[in-house]
């Protein structure tokens, strides 16, 4: 990737939605949108990937009276010049075959179908999801955390997608903040999901701005020794990683990554793929598990004032959703989220005086 100044390219930045909609304080920095869930003749079942996971996280939210519609944030659709700033053109053109959608969402039937109908029923949703991620990554910087109830799809860089992961939002939001947010220079991507990130990891390879610490089965997909190399605090986990040696991993290292470098930014991908029992992942950590793991990081940042976006990730189980759910609700309950750490924190006088942009809201495979 280029390596731009801390301020160099800003005044040239294109003209986005993304960081253009106005959010009040009464909103919560959730981000979700219901065109994340990808529903088409029933295709999407071909891949083990819930691919109705994001809506049933906010399900459970709304019933636990956590989130309503009127008080989470409302993704929009990256754009075209939106994905411009990390994507090559070629790449982008190649998504309008879909053979090579089929390849990368691993759902052969796709290849028959109309490349329109991919871009609406597949791609559409994934852009959103997208576009989520690089709205959460503003948001967290003005309000000292947002979660988005998507994206994390890891394994995308700029010109090759896999795994499920079509466009490279982690990136992309990275991308986003450093051209155009003031004092935000530094980034640190703390990557929980069981797989390895290749795909941020091949565009921030040589960029010194951004430190990588990812946690992940070491035999499992992708296996991407050239991605390894930006790695800065790697921890590769044996097959069935249960929850005593794995959670204090993640304390030791979360708490060893920060320490070595303080970020203006942390991006957590806190996929769920580490449950017991996910058919790709291969490791054996508990729903209390991931509960915890997500307390620590997020602990270890507030604990530092340091500003944090989520993103889901992957996680092939039905049951994943409800422990996504229960995280945030924990997250809440342990003061680490919710309107009343902005106000403790001084939450950014611009976004308490902005207006909602909208008010409804309305193994042969590898992995996200």
């Amino acid at each position: 990737m280029s390596h731009k100044g801390d301020n160099e390219g800003k005044k040239s930045s294109h003209h986005t939605e993304l960081y253009a909609s106005c959010i009040p304080g009464t909103c919560l920095p959730i981000v979700y949108h219901p065109d994340y869930n990808i529903t088409f003749m029933g295709l999407e079942k071909l891949h083990p990937f819930d691919a109705g996971k994001w809506g049933k996280v906010i399900h459970f939210l709304k019933e636990e009276q956590f989130i309503t519609d009127g008080n989470i944030v409302e993704a929009c659709e990256a754009t075209e010049e939106d994905l411009l700033v990390v994507h090559s053109k070629r790449y982008l053109n190649r998504l309008k075959w879909s053979l090579v959608v089929a390849t990368i969402t691993e759902i052969p039937p796709l290849m028959f179908l109309p490349n329109f109908l991919v871009q609406r029923k597949v791609l559409r949703p994934l852009r959103t999801q997208t576009g989520g991620t690089i709205m959460a990554g503003k948001l967290a910087v003005d309000r000292g955390w947002a979660i988005n109830v998507g994206g994390g799809f890891h394994h995308c860089s700029s010109d090759r997608g896999g795994g499920f992961c079509a466009y490279a939002d982690i990136t992309l939001a990275i991308k986003f903040l450093f051209e155009r947010v003031e004092g935000i220079s530094r980034a640190t991507i703390i990557d929980l999901d069981a797989h390895q990130g290749n795909g941020h990891e091949r565009d921030f390879l040589d960029d010194k701005r951004v430190f990588i610490m990812d946690m992940y089965n070491r035999y499992i997909y992708p296996g991407d020794g050239y991605a390894k190399r930006a790695i800065k605090r790697k921890v590769e986990l044996d097959w069935g990683t249960e929850d005593s040696e794995y959670l204090q991993k993640v304390e030791l290292h979360s708490e060893g990554a920060l320490n070595e470098v303080r970020p203006d930014i942390i991006v957590y991908n806190a996929g769920t793929d580490i449950l017991d029992g996910d058919p790709l992942g291969g490791l054996s950590i508990s729903p209390q598990g991931i509960v915890k793991r997500d307390e620590i990081v997020f602990r270890a940042a507030r604990r530092r004032g340091i500003p944090i976006l989520m993103v889901t990730s992957g996680g092939y189980q039905k049951k994943t959703a409800r422990i996504i759910a229960d995280s945030i609700l924990n997250l809440h309950q342990q003061g680490l989220i919710g309107a009343e750490v902005l106000e403790g924190e001084g939450s950014s006088s611009l976004v308490t005086n902005m207006m909602c942009s909208s008010g409804s809201v309305g193994s042969k495979f590898t992995a996200v």
